[in-house]
Formats: C-alpha cells, structure tokens, sequence
C-alpha cells in the first residue's frame, strides 16, 4: 500500500490521437449498424455482430471519461478502486484508463488574511494581533488522504450544487485557518509586546520584525506538514493593545517618552554647566565660591530644564543684595 506522494506510472495517452480515434470509431460503429440492419446474412451472425456493435458502443461510451486535461501548477491524484496508484502533474491533454479517479487538485499560491484575535502576550497583556499567509498544496498524497477535504464538498453536493476544484479547495483554507490561530497564539504567548522597563528583552512582538516572521513561519509549516500544506510566507500585518488596557499601555507609554526626554534633557543641562562653570575658571572671568557656584548651578538647570520660557530679572544690586 503507498503511503506517500508518487508519480503516476499508469497508462497515459496523448489526448489528442485518442479523441480522433474515439470520433471514428463511434462513426464506425454508427454506420456498421446501419449496414447490418439493411445485409442479408444468416440469423445466426446478425445476432453475433449486433452483440458486438452493442460492446463497441458501450466502450466508445466509457472512454470519453478517460480524458483529463491538466493546467500549470495544477494536478489529478489517480485512484483505481479505493487504491492510490499515484499522481499526475504534467501539463496537457491526456487518455487514460475511463476507471481511474482524477481528482483534481490546484497546486497554486493561495492567501490567507486571518482577521485579529485576541490572545495574552508573556506578561498576560491581552493583544490583538493578525497575520497573512501565502500557502500552496506540495503533497497531493496528504492533501487528499491525511485531513478531510469532503465533507464541505460533501454538503455542497447534497444542496445540488456542482462541486468544483474551489469548494475542495476551500477545506483546505479552513485547516490553514484553524492551524494558524493555533500557531499565532502559541507565538504571541512566547514574547512580551514590547520591551519593559526592568527586564532586557531581545525579541518583543512590537520590535521582532522579520525574526518573529520567522518563528511563525516555521511554526506553521510544522502544524501543516500533516496536510502536505507548505507556508510561502507569513507576516503578522497587526499588532495592538486590546481596547480593555489600550488607553493605560498608552499612558504609560507616553510615560516612558517623557521620562527618557527628560533624561537626556537634565543629561544636557549637566553638561551645559560644568562646561560653563570650566570656561569661567579658566579664563579668570570672576572668581565664584562655592556658594554663587551653587546658586548658579540651580539657576541654570531651572533655566535649561524648565517647560516655560525664562523669564529675566535684573539685579541692579550687587551679588549678594
């Protein structure tokens, strides 16, 4: 019993030659019945070529279900009575045996744009986040006998509605679907949303980019092995706080901001004084103890560090007055 994908060793005809031949064999048989019915031979034969035109016509009748034709990047997956005997990806117009199963399966890059779910992030925040995929069908083996893909088809069918390619081939993007929330929940749970103050995280959700594109390729593909199901590309194409926490993470992100600003502003300040409390030593402009140096100190850092604009004081006395 085969247990995986094989090509399609089976008679194979070129279409072409075998449609021609099924045209005039059925022309054959028509005129070959008019001419019996109007000859005079004995009974006996009468009934014996009468038989054969009967078989004749019943075989032109079958072998027109033995053609397929077959589209680029498209394939028929070949089952003789319940048995695999393999599959057929060349492109064409073919013959072969009118028994033979061939179900047709689209080999194609199909997308998949999974709407947001909610899902708690390492710390437990709860997030929204989405993802789009490109997937396609490698292993019409595990496709076709390893997951259900009739029992949508089947529905279809009992509604009286013609079953096509599209409708199998949308059994297929229900397991993508189901396997890939599964895969981006389990991702989403590895990483944090974005980086926290007391812990030095590499990879956040927010900041990950194509590493964390990766991870949620990989885990994809091995969930669809199963199905003979490849992921072309996967991207988490949105990202955000869920509504119930988004206007605290907010607040706290606009928090953070301030406080890295004023970091690098009082940084700034710090270094504007001392660079003016050095140029005033060295170039013996006025001589400062520790006192005016102190009060100088404070009036600069107010100056440079304050929100609103200085506003100036003239001191028509002498410094200490």
């Amino acid at each position: 019993m085969k247990t995986k994908e094989e090509i399609f060793n089976g008679v194979k005809l070129s279409g072409i030659p075998m449609l021609l031949f099924n045209i005039l064999l059925f022309f054959a048989i028509i005129g070959f019945f008019v001419w019996l019915m109007g000859s005079s031979i004995p009974t006996g034969l009468t009934i014996f070529f009468s038989i054969l035109t009967a078989l004749l016509f019943i075989f032109n009748i079958i072998a027109w279900a033995g053609f397929m034709q077959i589209e680029p990047n498209e394939a028929r997956v070949m089952i003789f009575f319940g048995k695999y005997k393999g599959t057929v990806k060349d492109n064409g117009f073919f013959w072969v045996n009118p028994f033979y199963a061939k179900n047709k399966l689209t080999l194609r890059a199909r997308n998949l744009d999974a709407a947001p779910i909610k899902v708690n992030d390492k710390k437990g925040n709860p997030i929204l986040i989405g993802q789009v995929l490109v997937w396609r069908v490698v292993d019409t083996y595990k496709a076709s006998f390893d997951i259900d893909n009739t029992s949508k088809a089947s529905v279809v069918q009992q509604q009286g509605i013609r079953v096509n390619v599209q409708e199998k081939m949308k059994a297929y993007e229900d397991f993508v679907k189901v396997q890939s929330d599964a895969a981006l929940r389990y991702v989403a749970g590895m990483f944090s949303y974005d980086h926290s103050e007391n812990e030095d995280e590499k990879l956040t959700l927010r900041a990950g980019g194509e590493e964390i594109n990766e991870i949620l390729e990989t885990q994809l593909n091995e969930r669809l092995a199963i199905a003979g199901i490849e992921i072309v590309e996967a991207r988490v194409n949105y990202l955000a706080y869920a509504p119930e926490i988004a206007a605290v993470m907010l607040r706290r992100q606009q928090a953070e901001a301030i406080i890295s600003a004023r970091e690098k502003i009082v940084d700034g300040a710090v270094g504007m004084v001392k660079h003016a409390l050095e140029k005033l030593s060295a170039e013996v402009i006025i001589e400062l103890d520790d006192d005016k140096k102190a009060a100088m100190v404070s009036n600069l850092l107010v100056v440079l560090c304050s929100d609103e604009h200085a506003q100036p004081v003239i001191n028509t006395g002498t410094l200490h007055n």
